[in-house]
């Protein structure tokens, strides 16, 4: 049987979309395997731990995040804080923080930030006066759940686990940033979990960074780590190479998502693009096949318009379900409604990263080579927050 043009075409879109909806199934089996995990028993003695955080401005919702770290039921830990401008405009309510829970060992540096990142700058400079054999590193903007030092000790007592790290949800005010959160709930977090369920599990992520310090020691510190625009991905790539798991938390945490505008979320999903893509190519090259709402579309001006429906009520509702049920997120299901335009929001957004080394991150205009190396930074007149 003969077949023209069109049709093959549409047969061609047919097979992709297969296997996109494939994978919308794949990332619902891994959630499931997440869920089914058992929590690691608690160990015998708990681990005195140094939490160190990195900051630069204010953060929405900082006041809140930094308390949620003081207020943890666990026997021995203290906060670092680190800031590069002495004039920094977190450092007021790091003092009230300090001052609310005085019964904490805590400490406050203002470092010269000497490395290309600068947030890795800060981390080094912490993990210099870390006291206790763990250190946390998470970003100033995390909020997590009673019981989370628990956690993390206990997942890193696990048989082979050298790092512990946590998925994470948004939250934000703004309609931008809520798209933006819709992303990190329904695709990010997600093809995370489908990593690790095929065996792709050498990152971390910068909401939770947990190991020993001897180990991060042994791997050349943070400084190691501050070349790179990815920290916390190189950070679980090099604790992979040493033979050791990366274990994940199965209580999720939070961020804060501060974009006002449509044009700072491009430029932040912008900067993941062509960090994946420098940290990752190839599985950079292979994203648009999972794109369902790409293929579902497409499929609507086919004669398998009937699949294109299916198709894109799959993604809807698997994305649904992983929010929900793996990552706790309360968002609305009439926002999910709004799912495919999102993910050609992606495809754009993944178009754009195909070429170009530029990125802005935290106020800073930064040039990278094709390694994810920070090759140049200065001063954005963008407009971002810092």
């Amino acid at each position: 049987m003969e077949f023209g043009y069109s049709s093959a075409f549409s047969y061609a879109l047919l097979a992709i979309a297969g296997i996109a909806g494939a994978y919308q199934l794949l990332t619902v089996a891994a959630g499931l395997q997440h869920l089914r995990r058992k929590r690691a028993a608690p160990p015998a003695m708990l681990p005195g731990i140094s939490i160190l955080k990195p900051l630069r401005g204010l953060d929405h919702g900082l006041r809140e995040a930094l308390e949620s770290f003081a207020s943890q039921d666990y026997p021995e830990f203290e906060m670092l804080f680190a800031v590069a401008d002495a004039d920094d405009s977190a450092i007021p309510v790091i003092h009230e923080v300090m001052a609310a829970h005085s019964s904490i060992p805590s400490r406050l540096l203002v470092i010269d930030a000497d490395l290309p990142n600068r947030k890795v700058a800060k981390m080094a400079a912490m993990e210099a006066v870390a006291r206790y054999p763990v250190v946390l590193i998470s970003d100033g903007d995390i909020l997590v759940p009673e019981g989370y030092l628990r956690a993390v000790a206990a997942e890193l007592e696990r048989p082979g686990v050298g790092l512990v790290t946590a998925l994470y949800r948004a939250r934000s005010n703004t309609f931008a940033g809520r798209w933006e959160a819709l992303g990190i709930s329904t695709d990010f977090s997600p093809s995370a979990l489908v990593g690790r369920l095929i065996g792709v599990s050498e990152f971390a992520f910068g909401s939770t960074m947990a190991l020993r310090l001897d180990l991060l020691k042994a791997i050349g510190g943070c400084r190691a780590l501050g070349e790179f625009i990815a920290d916390d991905y190189h950070l679980g790539r090099l604790v992979r190479e040493r033979g050791l798991h990366i274990g994940v938390l199965k209580e999720p945490v939070e961020t804060s998502l501060t974009a006002e505008t449509w044009g700072e979320v491009w430029r932040h999903q912008l900067r993941w693009a062509r960090t994946i893509r420098a940290s990752r190519p190839d599985g950079y090259a292979g994203l648009p096949v999972a794109n369902a709402s790409l293929w579902g579309m497409l499929l609507l001006a086919t004669p398998f318009w009937a699949c294109g429906l299916l198709l894109l009520a799959l993604r809807i509702l698997a994305g649904a379900w992983l929010a929900k049920a793996v990552l706790k997120d309360p968002i609305s299901f009439a926002f999910l409604v709004l799912q495919p335009f999102r993910d050609i929001w992606a495809f754009a957004i993944w178009i754009c990263g195909i070429a170009g080394n530029t990125v802005e991150w935290r106020g800073q205009r930064i040039v990278l080579n094709r390694r994810g190396v920070i090759v140049t930074s200065s001063s954005s007149s963008s407009g971002a927050k810092p």
